[in-house]
């Protein structure tokens, strides 16, 4: 495994995954244009090492995680399943039932005691070759990237926060981005809902000030430990030596009591003091649209401590797909058999790009009993970082839940939706805007799985389906009769074909609404011709509906399932358009992510 950011870099050249920029290039704005032409190109485009960096003399690696093949060469492995293996050996263990038994253990247990970090020793570390503090302290120096026309400042953008539990002494490591306010303060990105969040709660709650250190740069399995949701309590930095089969080397930073990565590109240390608070953000978020401002707490830096010739390492989100696309991806596959110890009726998931991890999940599941499909859903409500998930589909076993054609048959074939659909309130992802409400609001969980024994019959009955419907005719029906119309598209006739029936025929239609979705909702479902349709999506009129994914991202992205779902006998609208106070919507309405400024008002 690599020991250091700069080993992974030398791999990704040696193997044609690393390209050099060597002409001068620009902080602002230009790095990231370049890496998102990159990570929209095929596979993932390359890594990004830009040489040359305007105002700064630290070159700007970007991209890096952002292809399968980075990924998992990153994490020493062939397909990101095999780290799933490896956990499973140790979550499947039976207790044992003699000295025997007893004894084969040892040799395991011994050898998770090995992925603990350690000291580095009494050498200077390299992370310490050059110490700045005091006045000396200048953010200024490092290259630290503006990557949306819109965004407040420049952002640390993949910054490793290390904090520890004033009651447990417990370390936390999470990746929280940084604004950059001057030469020696930034924001402190924590959400609520973070462990980070949670214990400067503790140095609130005492008064005192929280020590914070800051990793840039370190191997890339420390990297993306930082991203993953650990349990409050453990140790990202075991998780990193699980993974790199070798312990992460620690050292003491040099103004605060805190430890680091030693082999660590950059390290800011410093305070965070309770009821200090400055406006943060706007930011252009991995959600596509800019996060809007708010108090955060301020990160007050003491000092900057690098290596000689440091590298600094950031990343640029937006819409999917995103470097940050495949860091997830790796949560995904890793915390199933950790899942599947609570919930061993689950066999697999799938977390669609277009839902940027917390919008939506399909989860394929061994039924046994009526009903398991809502349990299923409601203990996934239940569990750690699940529980921000918005919508969740349940489908069963013999369905591979990343196949999305099939998925997609499965709502033509099979949604009944006054049954098969159940719509509660709960916890959201701070990020997400579609909710009247910040952090809380509505979630929708979907049974496609085959009906059992016990369970009440489909309300709604397969109906004959006319596979050449008449999409013209359909068109200058809505344009006489929904304000606004103007255009439409029926996704699913691909899986009409052959079929003499079917549940549901779904029809998405672009409209330039002059009233609320409701209004609409109302005029869709009261269409006589229309009667056919039982799945009617509404959307902007500048979103494409024939790119899947852009359609996918927009209405998994834009919709409050308790009030943006119209129900009557059997057949649902859904209004995936941006909202505003004609909708009950009195949250500003984020910004899309664009480079062009002038789409961006």
């Amino acid at each position: 495994m690599f020991k250091d950011l700069r080993e992974f870099l030398a791999a990704l050249e040696k193997s044609g995954e690393l390209i050099r920029v060597k002409r001068e290039v620009s902080p602002y704005i230009e790095i990231s244009k370049l890496t998102d032409e990159q990570s929209k190109s095929a596979d993932g485009g390359k890594a990004l090492l830009f040489e040359n960096v305007k105002g700064s003399r630290f070159p700007v690696a970007t991209n890096i995680f952002g292809s399968f093949s980075r990924i998992t060469m990153a994490l020493g492995v062939r397909e990101l399943d095999e780290l799933a293996d490896r956990v499973r050996k140790y979550t499947e263990m039976d207790p044992p039932k003699s000295l025997r038994q007893a004894a084969s253990l040892v040799p395991r247990a011994l050898q998770l005691a090995g992925f603990f970090p350690r000291a580095y020793g009494s050498r200077k570390p390299p992370c310490q070759e050059v110490v700045k503090t005091g006045e000396d302290v200048d953010l200024g120096e490092l290259p630290v990237l503006q990557c949306w026309p819109l965004d407040a400042g420049p952002f640390i953008t993949l910054p490793l926060v290390f904090t520890k539990s004033l009651v447990t002494g417990r370390r936390n490591v999470g990746m929280y981005r940084m604004q950059v306010f001057d030469r020696n303060t930034t924001g402190m990105h924590w959400h609520i809902h973070k462990d980070g969040s949670h214990y400067f709660n503790e140095y609130a709650r005492a008064g005192e000030t929280m020590p914070v250190a800051v990793a840039i740069g370190a191997d890339p399995a420390t990297t993306y430990a930082a991203t993953a949701p650990l349990p409050r309590g453990i140790d990202e930095m075991i998780l990193a030596g699980f993974i790199r089969k070798q312990p992460v080397r620690m050292t003491k930073c040099v103004t605060i009591d805190m430890e680091v990565p030693a082999h660590a590109e950059f390290v800011l240390e410093g305070y965070v003091k309770p009821g200090e608070t400055r406006l943060e953000g706007p930011f252009g978020d991995h959600t596509g649209y800019y996060s809007l401002a708010d108090q955060y707490p301020v990160f007050h830096v003491t000092a900057i401590t690098h290596r000689k010739k440091p590298i600094y390492n950031a990343t640029l989100v937006g819409p999917p797909p995103m470097e940050d696309c495949y860091l997830a991806k790796v949560t995904e596959r890793l915390f199933l058999p950790m899942l599947q110890t609570v919930m061993p009726e689950i066999r697999d998931y799938w977390f669609p790009w277009e839902g940027v991890f917390h919008n939506i999940v399909i989860v394929a599941i061994d039924k046994e009993y009526p009903g398991h499909a809502y349990k299923v859903i409601n203990g996934l409500w239940g569990q750690g970082q699940m529980s921000f998930c918005k919508a969740i589909v349940v489908v069963d076993s013999d369905v591979d839940p990343k196949d999305g054609r099939t998925v997609a048959g499965l709502f033509a074939s099979m949604l009944d939706v006054e049954s098969d659909v159940v719509i509660t309130r709960g916890v959201l992802d701070v990020l997400d805007h579609s909710s009247p409400d910040p952090l809380f609001g509505g979630k929708i969980g979907i049974d496609l799985t085959r009906r059992v024994k016990g369970e009440a019959p489909l309300r709604r009955k397969s109906v004959p389906v006319d596979t050449n419907i008449n999409m013209e005719e359909v068109k200058k029906t809505l344009q006489k009769r929904l304000d606004g119309f103007t255009d439409c598209r029926e996704p699913l006739s691909c899986v009409l074909n052959g079929q003499n029936k079917l549940r549901n025929r779904v029809l998405f239609v672009n409209v330039d609404r002059h009233m609320s979705g409701r209004e609409a909702a109302s005029v869709l479902l009261s269409i006589r011709e229309l009667e056919t349709i039982s799945i009617f999506v509404m959307f902007d009129r500048q979103v494409d509906l024939y790119d899947d994914s852009f359609v996918l991202w927009k209405l998994f992205n834009n919709v409050s399932p308790e009030r943006d779902l119209v129900i009557e006998h059997g057949r649902v609208v859904i209004d995936a358009c941006r909202k505003g106070p004609q909708d009950g919507h009195s949250r500003k309405w984020p910004d899309e992510l664009t480079f062009d400024i002038r789409q961006a008002y």
